[in-house]
C-alpha cells in the first residue's frame, strides 16, 4: 500500500508534470517535415527563379512529352515546356489565392462570430441566421456560384473560396467568444468598472484566437484544394497560366504522359497534408 502511495506521489510531482508537458509540446518529426515542405512551397512562390532557370511559358517542341529525367525533373508537356518550371512558377498564384481566401474567411467570419458571441441578444440571432444560410449551402457549390458570377479568374476563385469559409470561422469564433466571455476574470473585469471594449480586447480576444488560428491554418490547405479544383474545372485563369489545378486539367488530356497529372497532383497533396498536419499539432499544443 505504501509503495503505491509513493508511486502516486512521485508521478504527480511538479518535475514529472513539467516533463510530461515538455513531451506534449515537443515538435514531432512529421511536423518538422511538414514545415520543411511549406518552406519550400513558400520559397517557390516568392523566388521561383532561384529554383529553375527555365521558362514556364515557352518550350522546345522537339522535346515535347518527355518523361521525367535529370534534364526535366517532372518531364515536359505537349509544347515541350518544363513541367517542373511550370509547377514552381504556378506556386505563387496558387498559394497567394489560398492566403486571400483564408484572410477573407478569417476576417469576415471572425468579426461575425466575435460580434455574435460578445453582443448576444438580437445581434446574435440576426447574425446566426446569416451563418445558418451559409451553412445550408455546400461550400464548393457556393464557391462555384460566386466565381461564376464574378468571372473566371484565380482571384475571383479565391474570393469565392473565402466567402464559402466564412460560416466555419463565424461558428468557431462565436463559440470561443462565448466561452471566454463567461469566464470569471471577464466578469470580474466588468464588476470593477472595466468597459466592454476593455474586456473584449484585453480578455476575450487573447483567449479566443488560438482555436481560430488553428482553423485558419487548416483552412489554408482546404483553400488550396478548393482553388485547385476550381481551376481544374476551368473557373481559374486561362492558359498559359500554370496554376496547379490547371496543370492537372491540361495533363489529363494525354494519358500516355501520366507525369503531367501526377507531378502537380503530388505537389498539391503534399502541401495540403503538410498544412493539415501542422494544424492538428497547433490544436494539440493549444490544449496543452
Amino acid at each position: 500500500m505504501s509503495a503505491d502511495l509513493t508511486t502516486v506521489r512521485v508521478a504527480t510531482t511538479p518535475a514529472v508534470r513539467a516533463g510530461e508537458r515538455r513531451r506534449r509540446l515537443a515538435v514531432p518529426p512529421t511536423v518538422l517535415l511538414s514545415f520543411a515542405v511549406l518552406v519550400i512551397v513558400l520559397l517557390w512562390s516568392l523566388a521561383p527563379g532561384l529554383f529553375t532557370g527555365q521558362s514556364a511559358v515557352t518550350g522546345d517542341t522537339a522535346a515535347k512529352l518527355q518523361a521525367p529525367s535529370a534534364a526535366h525533373w517532372f518531364g515536359t508537356d505537349y509544347l515541350g515546356r518544363d513541367l517542373y518550371a511550370r509547377v514552381v512558377h504556378g506556386t505563387a498564384s496558387s498559394v497567394t489565392s489560398a492566403l486571400v481566401a483564408v484572410a477573407i474567411g478569417l476576417v469576415i467570419g471572425g468579426l461575425i462570430g466575435l460580434a455574435s458571441g460578445f453582443l448576444r441578444g438580437w445581434v446574435d440571432v440576426l447574425l446566426g441566421r446569416v451563418v445558418d444560410v451559409l451553412l445550408a449551402i455546400p461550400g464548393f457549390l457556393l464557391a462555384v456560384v460566386i466565381v461564376s458570377s464574378l468571372g473566371f479568374h484565380t482571384i475571383n476563385a479565391a474570393i469565392a473560396t473565402g466567402i464559402s469559409a466564412v460560416a466555419a470561422f463565424a461558428r468557431l469564433a462565436r463559440a470561443e467568444t462565448l466561452k471566454a466571455r463567461g469566464s470569471t476574470f471577464v466578469e470580474a473585469s466588468t464588476l470593477v468598472g472595466g468597459s466592454g471594449a476593455h474586456a473584449l480586447f484585453r480578455h476575450v480576444l487573447p483567449n479566443a484566437y488560438r482555436s481560430v488560428l488553428a482553423l485558419a491554418v487548416l483552412n489554408l490547405g482546404t483553400s488550396i484544394l478548393v482553388i485547385a479544383s476550381l481551376a481544374f474545372l476551368g473557373y481559374g485563369d486561362a492558359p498559359p497560366a500554370s496554376d496547379w489545378g490547371l496543370l492537372v486539367a491540361s495533363g489529363k488530356t494525354y494519358p500516355t504522359a501520366p507525369w503531367l497529372v501526377y507531378a502537380p497532383a503530388v505537389v498539391i497533396v503534399l502541401t495540403v497534408l503538410s498544412v493539415n498536419r501542422i494544424s492538428r499539432w497547433l490544436r494539440k499544443a493549444g490544449r496543452s
